[in-house]
């Protein structure tokens, strides 16, 4: 059974909740939601297990804030020894329109700490990350009020949209690989339509 590290990245603690920069711990709840599982407070983070198929997947929201999100994956790697390319992480992206979903199985951290961080601590940027776009609707020096405040009424409802892309992207990924994924959701507006929903099932 192939085995698989989901990580969504974000701040813990109630101001952080449901901000921009915390969508990667959002997309990661839904899934759990999808599959039936509910995270509990492990080393270094909040972690879940479930099984798509023939897949089993660890889900991991690092408890470590985001500037160092590198020591949980680090160790959650290693612990469930799971090699950087069956890592997928989902992180926010201001270079993107709010709610365009882009996966990549390599590349630079874009200036995200998040991945930054990982990057360094586990010595390669060649893992999987799906960027999800929260937009660039800031004035020049505003970035971080925008990436901490929250999302408007009419974005909310393009991330409730979206979030469904999102849970079939990661079963996609687990089950059909990096390549094939690319293509069915990289630019599509319909991916969730093309891709057809797969049956899961939670583990204690």
């Amino acid at each position: 059974m192939s085995k698989f590290l989901i990580v969504g990245l974000g701040n813990i603690g109630a101001e952080y909740k449901e901000t921009r920069h915390n969508v990667g711990f959002r997309l990661l709840d839904a899934f759990a939601q999808s599959v039936g599982v509910g995270f509990e407070d492990k080393r270094y983070g909040y972690v879940a297990h479930c099984r798509v198929k023939n897949a089993q997947l660890t889900l991991l929201k690092p408890t470590t804030y985001m500037n160092l999100s590198g020591m949980a994956v680090r160790y959650w790697l290693n612990e469930e020894k799971i090699e950087p390319e069956n890592m997928l992480v989902l992180v926010d992206d201001i270079a993107l329109p709010v709610g365009t979903i882009r996966l990549r199985g390599q590349g630079s951290d874009g200036g995200h700490n998040g991945l930054k961080n990982i990057a360094e601590l586990i010595g390669t940027q060649k893992y999987p990350r799906m960027r999800f776009g929260i937009g660039s609707g800031f004035s020049h020096g505003a970035q971080i009020n925008y990436v901490l405040g929250k999302f408007n009424d009419e974005e909310e409802i393009i991330l409730a949209d979206k979030t469904k892309d999102c849970i079939e992207l990661i079963k996609s990924f687990c089950l059909q690989g990096l390549a094939r994924t690319m293509n069915l959701f990289n630019g599509n507006k319909n991916a969730g339509h093309d891709s057809k929903s797969q049956e899961t099932h939670g583990t204690e």
